[in-house]
């Protein structure tokens, strides 16, 4: 059996040499959606496409032809689309699911193989490690037990996509808003949480919360430097 692994994350890139020890089954690695193509998965005779963080729309022209598991951040259908886990960060939600659904059209719409629970805490970079963990325990048991995905049930909650610029600080009150803020965006990828003072930008992250204030380390650059 060979399956796929589609994952953008660099720091995620050794999980299919874990995987195929851990199960015997043949892994092909890709990162990159010119990597995705149904001429590619077919010459690798691809069974299984795995998608463990992959932030690109998947083809039609993938999913119909080849059976497609995403893992998704929400206990769908709450939290269907975009920027899951900041979108529930700055919700004020601690405890969340990890999904794994398989693709179909409509967007974080497909039946479900399995659900398992993963908490909040840490920076996004700590929630992603600690999701990564219980991802690849949930492909292990998908490519062993082969569950059959059901449909979701209940009223679906749409996140939209999060900007950038609603990293700002500018827009936060409070002290645990401000953590949250700087946490929920501190990962490999992501632009960090900001405040803009005339020609320069401060960048935070490695927030703490502790005595009544968050500590944080601090990045200044010239706005017109600004990644």
């Amino acid at each position: 059996m060979t399956c796929v692994i589609a994952d953008s994350r660099r720091w995620n890139s050794d999980m299919a040499q874990r995987l195929a020890r851990r199960t015997g089954r043949r892994f092909v690695s890709i990162a990159t959606p010119q990597e995705l193509s149904a001429e590619r998965l077919s010459s690798e005779a691809a069974q299984i496409v795995l998608f463990p963080h992959w932030s690109h729309i998947i083809p039609s022209q993938i999913h119909e032809r080849f059976e497609c598991v995403i893992f998704h951040m929400t206990d769908l259908p709450f939290g269907r689309g975009g920027s899951p886990l900041q979108n529930l960060i700055a919700r004020g939600i601690g405890e969340t699911k990890i999904t794994a659904l398989r693709c179909v059209a409509e967007l974080d719409a497909g039946p479900v193989y399995l659900k398992r629970p993963l908490t909040l805490q840490g920076s996004a970079q700590d929630i992603f490690r600690q999701a990564n963990a219980i991802i690849e325990d949930m492909i292990v048991e998908i490519l062993l037990r082969r569950p059959e995905p059901v449909p979701q049930s209940g009223e679906a909650v749409l996140f939209p996509r999060r900007r950038p610029e609603e990293g700002n600080l500018a827009r936060v009150s409070g002290l645990e808003q401000a953590y949250d803020f700087i946490r929920m965006l501190d990962a490999e990828g992501y632009p960090p949480a900001f405040i803009d003072v005339g020609e320069l930008r401060f960048e935070f992250s490695r927030a703490q919360m502790r005595d009544g204030e968050v500590r944080a380390d601090v990045v200044i650059r010239k706005i017109e430097h600004v990644r």
